[in-house]
């Protein structure tokens, strides 16, 4: 009989991949649950064991056999490791370690400290962002690293620097050109659609630009993102489930940028018949993509 255990203990554990049983997601639901998706995506600590895919948009989706940046690599560290939101499609991943080696070779960069990516397989977050579902947005942080052996608690408790003056609509003095030439090597990655950052930083580029401008037009004003610029990838070529957001307009998109910064300078006057938006209720399992009840209730 012991014997006989033992067998059927072994046949078990191989079929789950190895000498250790593969991750679970002690989630099972279907693609009519109305519960939050929030919990259900934030309860899960390790990647679904699938084909790496991207399913649906990058507000409302989720992402199959996701990769996990390294905690530590020769030119990078994730931050707020308790997140475990350093996941991402492989193509993510590739990105930010390629994204690390081009920022290295900057004067007083030793690489990229990196923020949040994406949880383990996508979808909403408990806290935080609406995006970053499919595994295909990065935030890289704006404070050049000087070293790149932080333990998980100075990890934890370090923070990135605001480059922002009146509000948005200047940098400030801790900006250098080497945060340009960061944002332009990222921009320049033919893998990425956007990069979003605030207004007096797009347009501080577009002043210093002198050499190729076609980069610019990835860059996207947005509120916030002073501590970091956010990085979304294009659908991976073959992941017919993914939703493209629609490409930026045409140019270099430094007018619109100043348009931005006239506005914070000059805020125009609140509309008299504006409503207040009506809050919007949390996504469920049923509101997103058919396919992200299987990611999360896989192995």
């Amino acid at each position: 009989m012991r014997l006989l255990a033992s067998f059927m203990m072994i046949a078990a554990l191989a079929a789950c991949g190895g000498g250790e049983p593969a991750p679970r997601s002690n989630v099972t639901v279907s693609s009519s649950d109305y519960r939050p998706a929030k919990q259900l995506f934030g309860a899960v600590s390790a990647g679904s064991r699938q084909s790496s895919e991207s399913f649906g948009s990058y507000a409302k989706g989720c992402v199959g056999g996701a990769a996990q940046l390294p905690e530590t690599g020769a030119t990078w560290q994730a931050m707020r490791l308790s997140r475990n939101r350093n996941w991402g499609h492989p193509q993510l991943v590739d990105f930010v370690q390629d994204l690390s080696r081009k920022a290295a070779r900057q004067p007083g960069w030793a690489g990229i400290y990196v923020g949040d990516m994406s949880q383990p397989r996508g979808g909403p977050m408990l806290s935080g962002h609406a995006s970053h579902q499919i595994g295909l947005d990065a935030d890289i942080w704006m404070l050049p690293p000087k070293r790149l052996d932080l333990s998980a608690t100075e990890r934890e408790n370090l923070s990135s620097i605001s480059m922002r003056r009146a509000n948005g609509a200047y940098v400030n003095s801790d900006w250098t050109p080497q945060h340009h030439e960061v944002i332009k090597a990222a921009a320049s990655d033919p893998r990425v659609a956007r990069i979003f950052v605030f207004p007096g930083a797009k347009v501080q580029m577009c002043k210093d630009e002198t050499g190729d401008r076609a980069w610019l037009n990835k860059v996207r004003p947005w509120w916030g993102h002073h501590y970091h610029f956010h990085v979304r990838l294009k659908c991976p070529a073959g992941d017919n489930s993914c939703v493209n957001q629609a490409p930026p307009p045409a140019g270099d998109g430094c007018a619109d940028a100043q348009v931005w910064v006239n506005n914070i300078l000059n805020p125009p006057p609140p509309d008299p018949n504006a409503k207040p938006a009506a809050p919007k209720a949390p996504l469920t399992m049923a509101g997103l993509p058919a396919q992200c009840s299987s990611v999360l209730s896989s192995h």
